[in-house]
C-alpha cells in the first residue's frame, strides 16, 4: 500500500500538516516529504498551502476521491485474505428498513450471535430509500429493503414475502364485518409512512390498484407510532404482518376482510456486486435466508 496516499488523505481531511502528523504518529517534515513525493508522481500540485489553511487543488480533489477508494479496497482485500484461514468474525455493518429492522432483524441477530459469537454487528435503521443510498456509497456491508431496486454495482436478492393488511382499532365500526369494500374507508384518516418508505410505496400501489383516494391522510416517520396511533383510534393504516402480530393476539388491532388483500411484497437484501464476500457476511445471509424459511 502506498503510504503517501494514506498521508495525503489525512492531510486533506485535517486541512493541516501538524494535525495530520499527530494522528499518523509522524513528524511534520516526514508528512511534507510524502506529499512532495506524491505530487512528483502525479505531476502536479495537489494542495494549496498558506499559513492559515491547506486546501485541495482541482487535481487534489480527483486524487483524494480515488485515494479513498484505493485505501478502502486495499483494506478489504487484506481483510479477505486474512479471513480465509479463520472462522467468521469481525465487524458487520447491517442496514435495514424500519419494518424488518425493528420487528424481525433483532431475532435474526440473536440467532447469529449464538452461532457466530465473534461477529460484531452494527445496525442502522432507516427507510428503504435511505438504506439504498448507504449501500450505494459503500457505508454498509448488507442492506435489507422493502420492494424492488436496481443498481449496477449492487446485488439484490429477494429472500422473504411480506403480507400487508389494512388494520383498524378494535372498536372500529367495520371491525369484524365480512367482505368490507375499500370504498367504505373513504372518510377514515389514513396514517401512512413518509415518502421514500417501502411501506408508503406499498400503500400507494394499493390505492392505485383499487382506484381509491383517501380523503384524509397523515404522515408519520415511524411504524411504531403509526401502530400506536391506530390502537388509540386516531385512524387506520396498511401494515406488515410482522408489525402487528402481538396486537392481533391481544385484540387491540383488527384486520379488515377485504377482497384482493393482503398486499404481498418482497423483502430483499443488497450486497456489493463483488465476487468476494466476507465470512461474516456469508454467515449472516445464511441465517437470514433460513430464518424466513422457518417462519
Amino acid at each position: 500500500m502506498d503510504q503517501s496516499l494514506i498521508v495525503f488523505v489525512m492531510v486533506a481531511e485535517k486541512q493541516n500538516f501538524t494535525r495530520a502528523a499527530e494522528v499518523l504518529h509522524m513528524t511534520q517534515p516526514a508528512v511534507s516529504q510524502y506529499i512532495q513525493t506524491l505530487e512528483r508522481s502525479v505531476g502536479t500540485r495537489l494542495l494549496e498551502r498558506s499559513n492559515k489553511y491547506v486546501r485541495l487543488t482541482k487535481a487534489g480533489e480527483i486524487v483524494y476521491h480515488h485515494a479513498q477508494e484505493i485505501i478502502r479496497l486495499h483494506t478489504r482485500m487484506q481483510y479477505l485474505v486474512d479471513e480465509l484461514m479463520h472462522t467468521a468474525k469481525g465487524n458487520l455493518s447491517i442496514g435495514a428498513s424500519y419494518t424488518y429492522g425493528e420487528y424481525v432483524l433483532p431475532h435474526v441477530i440473536a440467532q447469529m450471535r449464538v452461532r457466530y459469537p465473534l461477529i460484531q454487528p452494527s445496525i442502522t435503521i432507516g427507510n428503504t430509500q435511505e438504506i439504498e443510498k448507504l449501500m450505494i456509497h459503500n457505508q454498509l456491508d448488507v442492506g435489507i429493503i422493502e420492494g424492488e431496486f436496481q443498481h449496477d454495482h449492487l446485488h439484490i436478492e429477494s429472500f422473504a414475502d411480506d403480507r400487508m393488511y389494512i388494520v383498524v382499532p378494535q372498536n372500529h365500526r367495520l371491525a369484524g364485518k365480512s367482505q368490507v369494500d375499500v370504498s367504505e374507508l373513504q372518510e377514515d384518516i389514513w396514517i401512512l409512512r413518509e415518502e421514500g418508505s417501502g411501506t408508503r410505496e406499498a400503500a400507494e400501489k394499493m390505492f392505485a390498484r383499487f382506484q381509491f383516494s383517501p380523503s384524509h391522510m397523515m404522515n408519520f416517520g415511524s411504524t411504531q407510532i403509526i401502530k400506536e396511533s391506530v390502537e388509540a383510534g386516531l385512524g387506520i393504516s396498511l401494515l406488515s404482518q410482522w408489525v402487528i402480530q402481538k396486537e392481533l393476539a391481544l385484540g387491540t388491532l383488527k384486520v379488515l376482510d377485504i377482497r384482493n388483500l393482503p398486499v404481498i411484497r418482497k423483502f430483499s437484501f443488497l450486497t456489493p456486486s463483488s465476487t468476494f464476500e466476507t465470512k461474516a457476511s456469508t454467515a449472516f445471509l445464511e441465517i437470514l435466508r433460513s430464518y424466513n424459511v422457518k417462519r
